[in-house]
């Protein structure tokens, strides 16, 4: 089963169950955010994560086998044409050099992990109009020399 499959199988379930990723979250024990990217395809799940998700979902074994397969990350180059992912994209377009020049201001030459890495999505009320907050947290690993 490829990646893609797998991610389709769990679409359905998960529409099907009516559940949502923090529902997920909390019947598995991780992260909505890390949860989506695995069922997405873009990690991997260690196998008794894999299994209690298809437990939940009531999918078969040949999907938590998927879900625990190494990915291969990527993703398209072309401009992302969702407009929710292309804001994304906008703002590390814009934002990115000033991000990279303050991030290395505080830590030295080096890059914030996407490997040792957590991310969160918070909903904040507002009255002039619900913010979205996402949390970045990555461990920053410097360049190192030799």
């Amino acid at each position: 089963m490829t990646k893609l499959e797998m991610h389709h199988l769990i679409m359905a379930a998960k529409a099907r169950k009516g559940l949502s990723w923090d529902d997920l979250s909390e019947a598995v024990g991780k992260a909505p955010v890390w949860l989506a990217s695995v069922c997405y395809g873009m990690n991997s799940a260690p196998h008794d994560v894999a299994a209690h998700l298809c437990e939940v979902l009531e999918l078969d074994d040949t999907v938590a086998q998927a879900l625990t397969v190494y990915p291969v990350k990527g993703w398209d180059q072309a401009i992302p044409q969702d407009p929710l992912i292309y804001r994304l994209y906008e703002v590390v377009g814009v934002y990115g050099p000033t991000l990279k020049d303050v991030i290395q201001e505080k830590f030295g030459d080096g890059i914030m992990s996407a490997i040792d890495f957590s991310m969160h999505v918070e909903k904040i009320e507002d009255p002039k109009g619900d913010r979205v907050l996402l949390t970045l947290n990555g461990k920053f690993l410097p360049y190192r020399s030799w």
